[in-house]
């Protein structure tokens, strides 16, 4: 029962007049012949108005915002980060996912915020908890992120001597034979 329309040039008024469809004057719409196929037929029921019909697709679509923030909060409890790289996308990531969570109006204190991305650091970042919980100066969370780079960067130095370290030989060296 769906037509394919061919593609015809013209303004719009003139193509949806060819249809027999949209009229606009005089700030009216006039009616339109809405054709679905078999498959969307039963999902939405018939409507004659096409502004009906428009508003009967949107509200099947209408997502809930308990159900936006039950998953927010589940992605939000499941990140870890894992190693010791992209810790300033892991804190923005949970920063995004906040902001999100409270414009549906599920906020976290700030103080929450900054213990639980501490949390989620691997363990290579464990003396670093250590150090932020002995002072006694409380951070924002830019400069618990500052700090992370920063840390971040110092163990990518130590990874590295320590790598050296375990791919250097012992033994005896060779000398080179000189003809």
């Amino acid at each position: 029962m769906s037509t394919v329309l061919p593609v015809r040039r013209g303004t719009v008024y003139q193509r949806a007049s060819a249809v027999g469809g949209v009229r606009v004057g005089g700030g009216k719409i006039r009616s339109w012949s809405v054709r679905r196929s078999a498959g969307k037929r039963g999902s939405i029921e018939q409507h004659e108005n096409v502004r009906e019909l428009l508003k009967a697709i949107d509200e099947q679509f209408i997502t809930s915002d308990k159900a936006l923030a039950s998953t927010l909060i589940m992605k939000f409890t499941s990140l870890k980060l894992i190693g010791i790289k992209r810790v300033r996308e892991h804190i923005m990531e949970m920063r995004d996912i906040v902001a999100q969570l409270k414009k549906l109006e599920v906020e976290m204190s700030e103080s929450f915020l900054m213990h639980f991305i501490l949390n989620t650091l691997s363990p290579q970042y464990g003396p670093f908890k250590i150090s932020y919980n002995t002072h006694k100066d409380k951070w924002s969370i830019n400069e618990l992120m500052t700090m992370c780079v920063q840390e971040e960067i110092m163990l990518m130095m130590d990874q590295g001597e320590s790598t050296m370290l375990v791919t250097q030989k012992k033994g005896k060296k060779r000398k080179s034979q000189v003809s």
